[in-house]
Parts: structure tokens; sequence; C-alpha cells
């Protein structure tokens, strides 16, 4: 079930400037894994050592924040959108 992801800008240059980039995944996880198979190199832009998502990193599956939801096992159905976003710093 193709899951639309969109990538921001500032990560683009790992998706060779795509913005929208589709993954095959029952949950926020697994997405993650997959962009990291097809791009290098996301995965630690999106995820700490413990594999959590970074605290300066929103993920959002169809607008709603999956730290309201069940952070990285939120589940994906087909045609939900997920969408990263950069948290932007105060100050």
């Amino acid at each position: 079930m193709p899951i639309n992801v969109r990538i921001p800008t500032p990560l683009r240059k790992l998706t060779n400037e795509q913005e929208l980039v589709q993954v095959d995944a029952k949950n926020i996880s697994e997405a993650i894994a997959q962009l990291q198979s097809k791009f290098p190199g996301i995965q630690e832009r999106l995820v700490d050592e413990k594999g959590e998502v970074r605290r300066f990193v929103n993920v959002y599956v169809n607008e709603e924040d999956i730290r309201f939801l069940q952070n990285q096992n939120t589940t994906l159905k087909d045609g939900d959108e997920s969408s990263i976003i950069p948290a932007i710093a105060d100050g």
C-alpha cells in the first residue's frame, strides 16, 4: 500500500530533489526504514541513536502530529500522506 511522504526542502538533497516520495509501509517506523533504504543517510536526520524521532523533527500523518497518535507505531493505510517538517527554533 503506497504512502506518499512529503520531504522538506533541507532533506531533498538526499532524495534527488524529490518533494514527494512513495513508500510501502504499515507504520511510521517502517516508512522511515524504507526511506533509509531508498535514500541512505536520511534516517539519521530523522531519528536519534535510540530510534526515537528527533525533537526538532515533526512527522505528520494526514496533518496529525504522530506525537499525539502512536508515534512511530502510528498505522499507515493506502492513500495516507505523511509529512516530515523540521521544527523552527525560537530566538
